[in-house]
């Protein structure tokens, strides 16, 4: 069992920036792959980005990648989402989640467990 709590969301102007953070609790931090996924009103939760057990590999959607990065520290349980050069259409819910097994990835039938959800706001 893994519980996850996202916070650092809230509202920003285009071209701000924020981070997000996902404290996990329960499993061994260090034997799981993290993502971070979104869900905007209206669509599907879509991939935003996602790290190996180790931080050793990432991978973004191309949506977010050069603006968008994924990291973590096993030392505080936590993984954590800089989001740069926001825009208008990356305003969404943000789920972190964890992964079955160490290798990252994209698909969200990989993740296991996953928190409650953190909005983002970016205004124009």
């Amino acid at each position: 069992q893994v519980h996850l709590v996202e916070s650092g969301g809230g509202l920003v102007q285009a071209g701000g920036s924020l981070r997000l953070s996902c404290v996990a609790s329960g499993r061994t931090f260090s034997n799981y792959a993290m993502g971070w996924f979104r869900q905007a009103p209206g669509k599907e939760r879509e991939f935003v980005a996602a790290i190996n057990w180790s931080g050793g590999n990432t991978y973004y959607a191309s949506s977010v990648k050069g603006r968008f990065t994924i990291s973590r520290d096993n030392a505080k349980n936590t993984v954590y989402l800089q989001m740069n050069s926001l825009k208008p259409e990356d305003t969404a819910v943000y789920y972190c989640a964890a992964g079955r097994g160490f290798a990252a990835t994209q698909m969200e039938y990989d993740y296991s467990y996953w928190g409650q959800g953190t909005q983002v706001t970016v205004s124009s």
